[in-house]
């Protein structure tokens, strides 16, 4: 299973916010720490504004900050999140595409079975598992 650069930026900023939970980060601060696009971390910060993982403030002292304690938001629910749209194999698709081995594939069971697995995996971490401490982050 391959993440979206979508999740996986997402994850590496939230990392970051998770290291320092009480401050607020700018997408431009976030963007030139991580060498990312601006305009792509807007994005995922809306996405997860709307979810209510993070808040928002404009002007002086503005920026994203996490609305949870870290401990509280499984690394699952992220992904989940952050992946919404994106389908392991076209067969999963919601838009009907028709699969000529439907009725005869035991591959799309077992990939549902690796994809539950995968996430309930990462439903036993929480943010603040891997979170960046800023002293990590400014070493390595």
């Amino acid at each position: 299973m391959r993440l979206t650069s979508f999740t996986d930026y997402g994850l590496r900023m939230l990392m970051r916010m998770a290291g320092d939970p009480g401050r607020a980060f700018s997408t431009a601060e976030m963007a030139d720490e991580f060498g990312l696009s601006r305009n792509h971390l807007s994005k995922i910060v809306q996405c997860l504004a709307r979810a209510g993982i993070v808040e928002t403030r404009r002007g002086g002292g503005g920026g994203a900050t996490l609305a949870r304690a870290p401990a509280t938001i499984r690394l699952g629910s992220l992904v989940r999140l952050l992946e919404d749209g994106h389908v392991l194999a076209d067969c999963f698709s919601a838009d009907g595409k028709h699969c000529r081995i439907s009725g005869q594939c035991r591959l799309k069971a077992r990939l549902r079975s690796a994809e539950t697995a995968f996430f309930a995996d990462l439903d036993k971490t929480t943010l603040a598992d891997i979170a960046l401490v800023p002293m990590d982050f400014l070493t390595g």
